[in-house]
């Protein structure tokens, strides 16, 4: 119980902590942020009146309101984020803040979700046999991924792009479905899930190509590592057979350290990625975290930072308690 109280203390104080910085940052910036969105909303007003409403919360969000303190504010920014208010978009006004993550989210925790599950698989699969068949010819897929995982994003994708959409014509380039089959947005339609599998094919490559290397060696090392403690040897002198010593004993206690960098990877799926999301102007967040840095959203930017910021959150806290239950030394030690 011990154990289960110092974490949810440690994330409830993170939570706080992060929240309050969220709040604190737009009002240590140079001039008034408040005062650029404003003016940025009334120009994409067409120079109209803003409504007393949009202009309270602009104020609350990003600036001083006239005659309150900095804890009045405070106190006001968490009351609307209790309420699900983010702020309105200056970039994309009068739409919510919270519309445009709404409506991005899926998009990028669906194909960043998906390829870092697929490099995450193969690469513990790949490692786990590369370490246990080491010092063989399959060594050599080690440095091969690793030189992938090296290589730039961008150099990548639009490597990808250059032979599968532009010289085969098999993939599309751009987009995250056909918008002129679709011209009225997205619909649950055989169809149209058809048209984003094939869209995200590209993207989700490059992500899976990328990032299956770091998987593949850290196994392929925890697995050596691991095939040389005594409970390995033990199980061998029993004379167990080769593919229940390899799944039983080495892979999956080799596998145990992974899963702490699996939860964190999937903590940052929600961030995206940026460059991936870019190149091919895939509707994610990342895609929108560009948008908000390029037209000074603030109020964007904010709600953008603070989702990942939850989610990195929710999933370390998460496998806080899958370690606590798998391994209980961290619960007597934590």
């Amino acid at each position: 119980m011990k154990f289960w109280m110092r974490r949810i203390v440690f994330y409830v104080v993170t939570l706080w902590a992060a929240i309050s910085l969220n709040f604190l940052l737009p009002r240590m910036l140079p001039g008034d942020p408040a005062a650029i969105m404003l003016g940025k909303l009334r120009r994409a007003n067409g120079n109209r009146p803003l409504s007393e409403e949009t202009i309270k919360a602009i104020t609350s969000i990003l600036g001083a309101e006239k005659g309150s303190s900095l804890w009045d504010q405070y106190l006001a920014y968490w009351g609307r984020l209790l309420q699900g208010d983010l702020g309105v978009s200056s970039t994309r006004y009068p739409a919510p803040v919270g519309e445009l993550i709404t409506a991005a989210l899926p998009w990028t925790v669906t194909l960043v979700g998906a390829a870092t599950i697929v490099s995450f698989v193969i690469g513990i699969i790949a490692g786990a046999w590369v370490g246990w068949l080491r010092g063989t010819w399959v060594d050599q897929l080690v440095p091969i991924t690793t030189f992938l995982q090296s290589v730039p994003y961008f150099w990548l994708a639009l490597v990808l792009v250059a032979v599968f959409s532009v010289q085969l014509g098999l993939l599309p380039i751009i987009g995250g479905y056909d918008v002129f089959e679709f011209p009225a947005g997205p619909e649950w339609s055989p169809a149209f899930i058809g048209s984003t599998l094939l869209h995200a094919i590209l993207p989700a490559t490059t992500i899976v190509i990328s990032s299956v290397g770091g998987w593949l060696l850290g196994m392929r090392n925890m697995m050596v590592q691991t095939m040389a403690e005594d409970y390995v040897i033990t199980a061998e002198a029993k004379g167990l057979t080769r593919s229940r010593i390899r799944t039983a004993y080495a892979a999956r206690n080799a596998a145990i350290p992974s899963l702490s960098g699996f939860g964190i990877a999937l903590g940052f799926v929600v961030a995206g990625s940026i460059v991936t999301e870019q190149v091919f102007s895939y509707p994610g967040i990342g895609k929108l975290m560009i948008q908000a840095v390029q037209g000074l959203d603030y109020a964007l930017m904010q709600g953008v930072f603070l989702v990942i910021t939850l989610t990195v959150l929710a999933a370390n806290f998460l496998m806080d308690l899958v370690y606590g239950f798998i391994d209980p030394r961290v619960r007597r030690d934590g």
